[in-house]
């Protein structure tokens, strides 16, 4: 238990790809590898080390506390309970909400904290250290972050986020492996792991996918149902029901997108200004109470008649839109379906059709 509103289990994030030691040094205190790994844990983060056969594979994970100070550390902004965007404290953790899957913090998050942590290990002593790996010196100055030296020196060849198996197995049966109703789809979960980008990809496929059965089993009844003197009339129509189905689409999908970005993006910033607020207002003590209803009063109608204008305005410019897109497509392909159609009718060759 992590005491701050839960269990929340501890898996490796990070991985790191260093040269496997070549000779056993007499002195290991100053070795690279030796070094790094002592400064992750003195950082509070679970190291653990795989040897392969020419590399050396070093896994890192992060108790939820140490994850808490360092995003405290960095000023990052979650949501609280009651709606607005907070500095993050650790001793406050309670009031902040977790993620879909539980979590208290987004990968986006951990993977800040993270890059905190390891770019906070520096030299903090005045002298230059001389550090060994596999007969190779590297001079590690004062205040120099010890990760881009390794780095820039070749020691520590690859630094990569590891797949979290607890949850990708949750993602495999919850998600990859469901056949029965493949549009439903966890979006929560996949934005907790994957990003926020991804799972609006793959929220976009789902809802596609479920609007495509429409013009599909439309095109296919009219494919195979003869409908003799009528026939010509089918592609036009056809034609016309799938320009009407792509705006369809497209509205509801700005609408589906809105809910997605209310869900996971929207802020809402808290500014210290200077005085009291009563009512979305400044409190000043030369002010009556009557003279700030009525002043409040008069805003208030303002800003209604601002937003039914702009309202208006926007179903205005929507309709607008909408129609010059539609007599735009049926204006330049009308005429070619129509002139399929009379060919189509016209020609009495059933290799030529």
């Amino acid at each position: 238990m992590n005491g701050h509103g839960g269990e929340e289990q501890t898996a490796f994030e990070i991985g790191f790809v260093v040269p496997k030691k070549a000779v056993e040094q007499e002195d290991e205190k100053y070795d690279c590898v030796e070094v790094l790994v002592d400064e992750f844990r003195k950082a509070g983060l679970i190291v653990d080390r795989v040897v392969g056969l020419n590399d050396e594979f070093i896994k890192l994970a992060a108790p939820l506390e140490t994850l808490g100070k360092a995003a405290a550390e960095l000023q990052l902004k979650k949501r609280t309970h009651i709606g607005v965007d907070l500095q993050f404290e650790w001793d406050g953790a309670e009031a902040f909400v977790r993620q879909p899957d539980g979590s208290l913090f987004s990968w986006c998050e951990r993977f800040h904290s993270y890059q905190h942590i390891i770019n906070g290990i520096v030299n903090k002593s005045k002298f230059v250290v001389t550090l060994k790996s596999n007969s190779k010196e590297v001079r590690w100055e004062p205040k120099e972050p010890l990760l881009r030296k390794l780095q820039s020196d070749g020691i520590v060849k690859e630094v990569f986020p590891l797949h979290d198996e607890t949850k990708r197995k949750q993602l495999l049966r919850s998600w990859a492996l469901k056949w029965r109703d493949f549009t439903n789809q966890p979006i929560d979960e996949i934005c907790s792991y994957f990003g926020m980008k991804i799972a609006t990809y793959f929220d976009f496929l789902g809802m596609y996918t479920r609007w495509m059965l429409f013009p599909a089993a439309f095109g296919l009844t009219l494919q195979l149902v003869d409908f003799r003197s009528m026939q010509f009339l089918v592609l036009p129509v056809f034609f016309i029901s799938v320009i009407s189905w792509a705006v369809l689409f497209l509205q509801f999908w700005k609408r589906q997108n809105s809910v997605l970005l209310a869900r996971w993006q929207i802020n809402y910033p808290v500014e210290t200004e200077p005085g009291y607020k009563f009512l979305e207002m400044e409190w000043r003590s030369f002010q009556s109470p009557v003279e700030l209803m009525r002043r409040w009063g008069m805003e208030k109608s303002k800003e209604k008649e601002v937003f039914q204008r702009e309202e208006w305005f926007g179903h205005l410019m929507r309709f607008r839109n909408d129609a010059i897109v539609i007599l735009s497509i049926i204006c330049l392909q009308l005429p070619f379906e129509l002139a399929y159609a009379h060919l189509y009718e016209a020609i009495r060759s059933g290799f030529m059709k």
